[in-house]
């Protein structure tokens, strides 16, 4: 059985977000083992001179690394993700570069028509940066819109078409982290080559 970490991209106490990711924990515990990280506990980012992740980052970079992929459901504010969220991935380019070559799919809900859709491909580009170099799943968008009216009281996704097409990427998922985890000849030189990068001579 697969293990992945999902990463919930908010610090909002009352998110539709997390309800999709623990909808998508419970209808696929048969699939997977995922569990659901919750940053809102992270510092904001403050980079430090000796490149040491605080305790809380060094967790989660700890996870991910142990887990075969990674899920990050994010909401969407004025067009692009939530400042924790960038925070978050600002902590993991700086210190530990814990996402090179992780297969990561994305998620999303929003209260908004066009769910995330905006904030997911900010996300897609700030993933390919050099000290990131996540390895995103191509043309995956899964994406919630009118969220606040998408789930019952029980948390079950309402629309069955909407779970349908969710049930597909999460398949298409499974073989994706197969095949990335295959492919592990340029790990090396991705890691070597976040490790040395800098903005200032580059």
């Amino acid at each position: 059985m697969k293990k992945f970490l999902s990463i919930l991209g908010t610090n909002s106490d009352y998110s539709t977000n997390r309800i999709l990711l623990q909808f998508i924990q419970k209808h696929f515990a048969d699939q997977a083992d995922i569990e659901i990280f919750e940053i809102k506990h992270l510092p904001a980012f403050n980079k430090p001179e000796d490149k040491t992740a605080p305790q809380e980052v060094q967790k989660l970079a700890d996870k991910i690394r142990e887990a075969d992929g990674v899920i990050i459901s994010s909401p969407e504010y004025n067009h692009s993700v939530p400042a924790i969220l960038k925070s978050t991935l600002e902590w993991l380019s700086y210190t530990n570069q814990a996402l090179i070559d992780k297969p990561v799919m994305l998620t999303g809900a929003s209260y908004g028509r066009l769910g995330s859709s905006r904030a997911q491909s900010h996300l897609r580009q700030m993933l390919d940066a050099p000290e990131l170099k996540a390895r995103i799943m191509p043309s995956s968008e899964f994406l919630i819109g009118y969220s606040l009216q998408a789930f019952d009281d029980n948390g079950t996704l309402k629309d069955q078409q909407k779970i349908e097409e969710l049930e597909q990427i999460f398949n298409d998922f499974i073989h994706f982290v197969d095949i990335t985890n295959q492919l592990v000849n340029a790990n090396e030189t991705h890691q070597k080559q976040a490790a040395n990068f800098s903005w200032e001579t580059n």
